[in-house]
């Protein structure tokens, strides 16, 4: 039997992209834990946003003097710069397990711990003023959240807010010239390899589609065109069960590497073919807090073996072919919405963007490493791409800033439930979704 011929004139060329990892500000390197508190991440968000505040407020209001809280006078309209801290009655408090009332505390929600009697606080240097008025509404914010604001002190000690300013959109580079040719960057979350919901076929197909061997030759040219890969998080699934603290078994030990090993073998696929990145998410092998360093490479063995194979930190920021992208795997959307309310996550990814912080609940309620001299979170530019993975199902949006700024939303839905994957194109930051599914059908 002859070999078969290869026509190298009909031999598809996969395109490339150039890439620039970002995630230097993610990344803890030097930096040790001495019992250090977490006002100091406070401290240093307030003083990098103040300063930004103090910036804007003459071209918003400049007729407005700018006041501590200290120096606030009743009748006097004034702007005043601060954290803002939301009194929430339902919000869960460590202290109620031990409590001996708590049989009398209500049942909450477990997904939301609004409430009508909740109310905000703000706070400077100086000392802290309970906000009044219907301009400021408290479901709409969450603690840690730095304002300017309009407005004067009531006789009853109060400040009543007239108007809101906040940082709005950050600055952002120029995005590249519009290409003649389409780039594809595919997006996929929530693998959860080894759990009860998990299709191995639904990974087994986007692999094969991405990496030229399903389709006909108009798929396969398509496929050609995508020059990267990102997995938002959740890629796994261990059985918890497993972990209880006891020395486990041979056997246990197996079934507990046997979802990273079947993931590697499916990474390994992609990265022979193009370049991966991928996120650690809060069910992954990885620490707890934000920013989640790389998963280590040694769970990989197989993909890692590539030069193409990335493990970034949580959240993720990147370039590909100057078009700058900034992504989570979905843990600060998911604490906003517990949190706060909106019509839906989109907003949410919206006003993080606004309010220039890519997770204001951290450290509060959600869990992220106690920095002294920095807030790793603070979006000094604008991403052209911001992506929040393990999400219900598949939204965006394409919003725009005041100074011109674009920026495409996308929120990556969960794979293992819906076989959903996000396709961006990188020629006019245009969106589409691959969907997979099976179908077994009994005679």
């Amino acid at each position: 039997m002859e070999p078969m011929e290869i026509d190298p004139e009909k031999a598809l060329q996969r395109k490339q992209a150039t890439y620039s990892s970002l995630d230097d500000n993610f990344e803890i390197q030097k930096e040790t834990y001495r019992g250090q508190q977490y006002s100091q991440i406070y401290f240093a968000r307030l003083h990098l946003m103040r300063t930004l505040l103090y910036s804007l407020v003459p071209n918003r209001k400049p007729h407005l003097p700018v006041c501590t809280i200290l120096q606030l006078e009743e009748g006097k309209e004034c702007i005043i710069v601060g954290t803002l801290f939301k009194h929430m009655k339902l919000k869960p408090c460590v202290l109620d397990e031990y409590s001996k009332e708590r049989s009398a505390t209500p049942l909450v929600r477990p997904h939301n711990f609004m409430h009508t009697d909740d109310n905000l606080v703000l706070e400077d240097d100086s000392g802290r003023v309970k906000l009044a008025g219907s301009v400021l509404l408290p479901s709409a914010y969450v603690t840690g959240i730095v304002v300017a604001l309009h407005g004067k002190e009531t006789d009853a000690g109060d400040f009543l807010v007239q108007d809101v300013l906040e940082a709005g959109l950050p600055p952002q580079i120029e995005l590249p010239l519009k290409s003649s040719e389409d780039k594809y960057v595919v997006f996929v979350s929530g693998l959860s390899v080894g759990s009860s919901t998990s299709n191995p076929l639904h990974f087994q197909l986007l692999v094969d589609h991405i990496t030229g061997h399903l389709g006909d030759e108009k798929e396969q040219g398509i496929a050609a065109k995508i020059v990267h890969f990102v997995v938002a998080g959740d890629s796994i699934e261990i059985p918890r069960g497993l972990l209880n603290g006891q020395n486990l078994a041979s056997k246990d030990q197996s079934r507990l590497s046997e979802p990273i090993k079947e993931l590697d073998i499916l990474l390994t696929q992609i990265a022979a073919s193009l370049p991966l990145d991928i996120m650690p998410g809060p069910n992954d092998p990885a620490n707890f807090s934000l920013p989640q360093q790389p998963l280590h490479r040694c769970l990989f063995p197989g993909s890692s073996a590539y030069n193409t194979f990335r493990s970034c930190t949580n959240p993720h920021c990147f370039e590909l072919d100057n078009i700058r992208f900034l992504g989570t795997s979905g843990q600060n959307v998911n604490d906003l919405e517990k949190y706060s309310e909106a019509k839906d996550k989109i907003e949410f990814m919206e006003r993080t963007l606004r309010w220039r912080h890519l997770a204001p609940t951290a450290p509060n309620t959600l869990g992220c490493y106690p920095f002294t001299d920095r807030d790793p979170f603070f979006i000094e530019s604008c991403p052209h791409v911001y992506f929040v993975g393990n999400q219900n199902e598949y939204k965006t949006d394409l919003i725009k800033g005041s100074e011109g700024q674009f920026v495409r939303l996308i929120c990556i839905p969960q794979f293992c439930t819906t076989g959903i994957a996000v396709v961006l194109n990188l020629r006019n930051l245009e969106c589409h979704t691959l969907s997979f599914g099976t179908e077994f059908i009994s005679s």
